[in-house]
């Protein structure tokens, strides 16, 4: 449906039709004082055959050309509806003391760092894309968008912190999902939750409750371990072995039907998006075609000048 971004501009066809009736006007009035031959018969032997319905038409075509180009003015524009993609990816990464183990070069945080980054590169930039970290909570660094450079500006600025909370980390990504606005379709967008971790849970819900609130919200999580079993970190001058959980990540992400990896690559991480859904809603955006109108309107003042000129030998 056309409709005009600035109505008020609709104005300026009232003197294009006050233009139009004193035209029509003019030309009823002229027979009013044609000159009366008493011989009608010696009137169609001396006068030139008229033009009939054809002096009309360039008169008509400028005016209405002159009308286009003032509805031009109000700005016309065609509602249109955009597809808007949907698919959600929400990064969450563990900032736990654990993750400084150097077991992973240079060490693990470090490690899941760069292939959150190069996970970042990778994605298409039509899917939304958001960052969680967590240590003894967890936290929306970056809420689910299209702006890449925040998302890795917050990565770079990841800073450790005591216990981890790997259950709270899932919770916190679904409700980062269900904020993604709903644009037309229906439900929650399809997701993917990929979770870079060492794995063990020292705090918040459970790792069981979260594979289960994932699983019912039908998105699945794909986690990705870092670490050996050799990894060791100095917390409060005192060395502690700090071993990944493959367990219970490799659970988290059969439960919700996701992918379990234990080294990071950019070929693995593809996988994660690869066989991602796509749900397409759309939202109506006014598309200006007032070009439309000027092309229209110089269309019609081309059709007045060449029939005025074909058949009276002049412009207008």
């Amino acid at each position: 449906m056309i409709r005009f971004l600035q109505p008020w501009w609709l104005l300026a066809v009232l003197p294009v039709l006050a233009l139009a009736a004193l035209y029509v006007w003019r030309q009823r009035n002229r027979r009013a004082y044609a000159v009366r031959f008493a011989n009608v018969d010696l009137l169609r032997t001396v006068a030139p055959k008229g033009l009939g319905w054809r002096k009309h038409v360039p008169a008509t075509a400028f005016l209405l050309c002159l009308l286009v180009l003032s509805s031009a003015l109000a700005r016309p524009a065609l509602d249109t509806r955009e597809p808007l993609e949907r698919a959600t990816i929400m990064l969450a990464i563990d900032v736990s003391l654990s993750m400084q183990a150097d077991d992973v070069s240079p060490n693990r945080l470090e490690a899941a760092q760069e292939a959150a980054k190069q996970f970042v590169d990778e994605l298409p930039e039509t899917y939304n894309l958001g960052l969680v970290s967590f240590a003894k909570s967890a936290n929306v660094l970056v809420p689910p968008g299209k702006d890449r450079a925040a998302v890795t500006g917050a990565i770079d600025g990841l800073v450790l912190a005591e216990a981890t909370a790997t259950g709270e980390a899932v919770f916190t990504c679904l409700e980062a999902i269900r904020s993604v606005p709903a644009d037309g379709a229906a439900g929650i967008p399809p997701a993917r939750i990929v979770l870079l971790s060492d794995g063990f849970r020292t705090s918040g819900r459970s790792v069981e409750e979260a594979a289960g609130a994932a699983q019912a919200a039908n998105v699945p999580v794909s986690t990705i371990a870092f670490g050996t079993d050799t990894g060791m970190v100095d917390i409060g001058g005192q060395l502690q072995r700090v071993p990944v959980d493959r367990m219970a990540l490799a659970q988290l992400a059969e439960t919700t039907e996701g992918y379990f990896y234990e080294a990071a690559s950019v070929t693995e991480l593809k996988q994660v998006y690869q066989d991602m859904g796509s749900s397409i809603g759309f939202r109506t955006e006014a598309r200006e075609i007032t070009q439309w109108y000027a092309g229209l309107a110089l269309l019609l003042a081309l059709c007045a000048g060449a029939t005025s000129l074909l058949w009276t030998s002049r412009i207008i």
